[in-house]
């Protein structure tokens, strides 16, 4: 791939010479930012695999993603952190969550950190958020995220009556059950509600909306008319469906590698036993992601089912997107608005019970239901990679990137190769709003920023200049350096080491071969993790998690999302 400047980009957009000399090195002020300058929409799915989207390779209805993808770009080697609030920490502050303290989660963010709207409100923008937020140093998304407008929904465990959820930082009434709330319409609700309030009041700026769904995260809930599209559609099993998602993405160029095999022993600790999840939900249960020729009768409809509620979160949330597209156009402002979806982890092979625990005898994906996708539909939901959300390995930390933006991006249908993560999504937005990424310092203290802008490879499929990608979480380990990668499972575990370039499935150990090379990124690992920890510094007093290790079987596991 070819690297490209910052001048080309922007000339690539439309700036100009006499442009390119007004653009503000520094950042512009709160009378100019309006002129020309792009609106953000960033939104987040939550544990969604990374070939679920159609435009993914997935076997799921998303019509309005594969529209955005169609007429933008698709990235085939974007990083989450593997677990929800890392992930949300790095999109918002554009440093990984071991330099904010964040992962493990150990109070509040250091003094010198900021939020994305603390860099965009100086360049003249509004700030909206709906939706989740688990951003546990900056707890209030207005008073400590700095946005204007906040919906956010703290009960992750209801989809259709949540008992904790805020408006602009101030709590609401719990829903009351059978009120015909459902999470992911109403985030959107909020969202057009802010939007029509930008329109009618502040139509002069600019504005960034982060919408962040919940779904498809445990519990399986759905409305009963958006699963019902989906009966019968995954009766033929994982294994199908996992062989599918990998040959549509070899034939798309998103992959190149061979198809990672069932790793029938990878669930994670804090899962509920055989027995338990046999006596607590259904004989229909599998605990563990065997071949699906291997399962009863029972199981295999029982796992069905549970493929159809997961599918029908993903294409409700497709719906509501399509919503936001819509009023955005209806604004005018769609042509100069920069869209971006990512998912937070890979799917889960999670198997827990908590808010009002599960009914037996309830429909799957009702309100009396908790389930959760379990590691089968997990190893399809992340095709062709290994292993699941809150591990490093490709399964993992790949996340889906696409990105939309008319007047800014030229091609219309392509790839972009250029490995990146979510601590480059605050630089790359910065940049495009009239920022200098590389002049980020939050504070005299702050080191800087992590990420790095990838505005050039809006343009053309290039490199983004980096040293090194780097993964912590739970013991689970791992640092990309150029194709690659070091990666482990546990801080007891050995390293490994793979060449993503013919080997994103990570089937083809170079640890023996490359003895020299692994001791090499080990030891840069090491440092690495030593250097953020030294620029988080120790947590304030009285804050939770003092001295809290990261352990591969840590309870904070169990607490968090």
């Amino acid at each position: 791939m070819q690297t490209t400047s910052r001048r080309d980009f922007l000339k690539h957009i439309g700036f100009g010479a006499a442009g390119l000399a007004l653009w503000p090195r520094l950042g512009g002020t709160a009378e100019t930012a309006a002129a020309g300058k792009p609106n953000f929409v960033i939104i987040v799915a939550d544990d969604m695999g990374f070939s679920d989207a159609g435009c993914y390779g997935g076997d799921i209805a998303t019509p309005n993603l594969d529209g955005l993808a169609a007429n933008g770009l698709r990235f085939t080697q974007f990083y989450s952190t593997g677990r929800c609030w890392p992930s949300r920490t790095c999109l918002m502050t554009g440093y990984y969550a071991q330099q904010l303290r964040a992962d493990p989660p150990q109070g509040l963010f250091p003094k010198w950190a900021r939020v994305l709207p603390h860099h965009l409100k100086p360049l003249g923008y509004r700030c909206y958020h709906s939706g989740k937020w688990h951003v546990n140093g900056a707890p209030k998304p207005c008073a400590d995220g700095g946005f204007d407008r906040s919906y956010v929904l703290h009960d992750h465990n209801r989809n259709f009556h949540p008992h904790q959820h805020e408006l602009d930082d101030q709590p609401l009434p719990p829903v009351a059950p059978g009120s015909g709330y459902y999470t992911t319409t109403a985030f959107t609700d909020r969202a057009l509600e802010f939007l029509g309030e930008h329109t009618a009041q502040h139509k002069a700026a600019p504005f960034c909306l982060y919408l962040a769904y919940t779904v498809p995260h445990f519990p399986l809930q759905a409305p009963a008319g958006d699963i019902a599209r989906y009966r019968g559609k995954f009766d033929a099993g994982w294994d199908v469906s996992r062989d599918a998602r990998w040959q549509r993405l070899k034939k798309d160029g998103i992959v190149n590698c061979a198809l990672a095999p069932l790793e029938t022993d990878c669930v994670p600790p804090w899962n509920l036993s055989p027995d338990e999840l046999k006596n607590q939900i259904s004989a229909g249960e599998a605990p563990r992601s065997v071949p699906w020729k291997t399962l009863s009768d029972e199981q295999r409809r029982f796992q069905a089912s549970k493929m159809e509620v997961h599918a029908a979160m993903i294409d409700r949330m497709d719906r509501e997107i399509g919503r936001v597209v819509e009023r955005v156009k209806q604004m005018g402002a769609l042509d100069n608005t920069v869209i971006l979806f990512v998912s937070d982890n890979g799917a889960s092979a999670e198997q827990i019970i908590r808010g009002d625990k599960h009914d037996k005898q309830s429909v799957p994906g009702s309100a009396q239901s908790f389930l959760c996708l379990g590691p089968g539909w997990s190893s399809a939901a992340n095709s062709p990679f290994r292993k699941h959300k809150s591990w490093v390995h490709e399964g993992g930390v790949s996340s889906p990137l696409i990105v939309h933006w008319p007047r800014g991006i030229a091609a219309r249908g392509e790839l972009r190769h250029a490995p990146g993560h979510f601590v480059d999504v605050l630089p790359t937005v910065v940049e495009l709003a009239g920022g200098r990424p590389e002049t980020v310092l939050t504070a005299p203290d702050a080191p800087p920023l992590a990420g790095r802008s990838f505005a050039a490879a809006l343009a053309k499929d290039c490199a983004v200049p980096r040293d090194y990608i780097y993964f912590h979480h739970i013991g689970n380990s791992a640092l990309r350096v150029g194709d690659l990668k070091l990666v482990r499972s546990g801080e007891q575990a050995p390293w490994e080491l793979y060449d993503l370039a013919t080997d994103r499935c990570e089937q083809h150990d170079l640890a023996a071969a490359q003895p020299e090379k692994l001791k090499e990124l080990a030891a840069r690992w090491e440092k690495l993790e030593a250097d953020f920890r030294r620029q988080a510094g120790p947590p304030e007093p009285g804050q939770k998690g003092k001295g809290k290790k990261q352990k591969g079987k840590s309870p904070a596991a169990k607490r968090e999302d």
